[in-house]
């Protein structure tokens, strides 16, 4: 690949994708709220990296040995910017100043040991939607045109290769389109309806970018799947029986801490970005970094008193 690090593949792909979005679907979306979202992502990553490490360094008294060479993890910030800019519309630049300074602080709040459970933009959305009246979500903005859904494939594919997630995708897809199918008989409907329930781009964008998060999802794939599947399920019943038309962030929402409760069952190693950063000689500012860093702060300061 010609970037070493698979998140300036998505970063780009989204970036196309609002250009993409912007331009030919005619979106009612004001630049300044990108803008917004980028700049407020930006600064929540800052702040609670640094007031995180801060506060596990203290206890130790090493904190500029501890964060010596560190940078920020602006990568994640800037993904989660775009999820938003890419899903949620607002009326007011507030709106998605809160969504998106809630998005970052959801990574440091809501966590099992090293692990958070959210999906970033999606609790963002799901915030906004819950706390502000100007906050909505616009599932058939990409419409029904099949080279859509052709792009998405292509460079979603691209990305879940790498990082190795295509079975929550194809769990998640496979079982909402199964239950769709056996809907479509029991009630007799054409299969027109069928395929035009599922040729959504926002669905596409949802089972590619935003259920295969390598770092909130099940570690195990055995757990992955089971999480996928159940997902798939609840957005079924949503949006058939309770028709709510944003199903599938609901889903998501309220069924991520299930993943914490998976990797109880099912352990394996969870995904981790640092091989990768090692490569370019990046080290990333963030809660997990921290605690390596003090912790090998700990054990030299340990020996050097023996």
């Amino acid at each position: 690949m010609l970037l070493k690090d698979i998140r300036d593949y998505q970063i780009l792909f989204l970036g196309l994708f609002l250009v993409l979005g912007i331009s030919t679907r005619d979106w009612t979306l004001r630049p300044e709220l990108i803008g917004v979202a980028i700049a407020t992502c930006f600064t929540t990553q800052w702040i609670l990296s640094l007031v995180t490490c801060t506060e596990r360094s203290r206890s130790i008294g090493y904190w500029s040995l501890a964060n010596k060479g560190q940078s920020l993890n602006l990568r994640s910030a800037l993904i989660t910017s775009l999820g938003l800019s890419l899903l949620l519309r607002a009326d007011h630049w507030t709106t998605m100043a809160i969504a998106a300074a809630i998005a970052i602080a959801s990574k440091f709040i809501f966590r099992v040991g090293d692990k958070h459970f959210f999906n970033p933009a999606n609790f963002g959305i799901i915030s906004a939607l819950i706390l502000t009246p100007d906050a909505w979500v616009s599932p058939g903005q990409w419409g029904e045109e099949w080279w859509y859904g052709l792009l998405f494939l292509g460079t979603g594919g691209m990305i879940l290769q790498r990082i190795g997630r295509w079975d929550t995708t194809a769990a998640f897809l496979g079982s909402y389109s199964l239950l769709e199918a056996i809907r479509n008989f029991w009630l007799g409907w054409t299969w027109d309806v069928y395929w035009h329930r599922l040729m959504s781009g926002s669905l596409l964008l949802f089972a590619l970018f935003m259920i295969t998060d390598p770092r909130s999802i099940p570690n195990s794939r055995i757990g992955r799947v089971v999480w996928a599947i159940c997902i798939a399920g609840l957005t079924f019943i949503l949006r058939n029986y309770f028709f709510v038309s944003t199903a599938v962030f609901w889903a998501l929402f309220a069924l991520a801490p299930l993943s914490i409760l998976l990797d109880g069952f099912w352990l394996a190693p969870r995904f981790t970005w640092q091989e990768k950063d090692e490569e370019v000689g990046v080290e990333l500012l963030t809660p997990n970094s921290c605690t390596d860093a003090i912790n090998r702060v700990s054990t030299l300061n340990s020996a050097l008193k023996k």
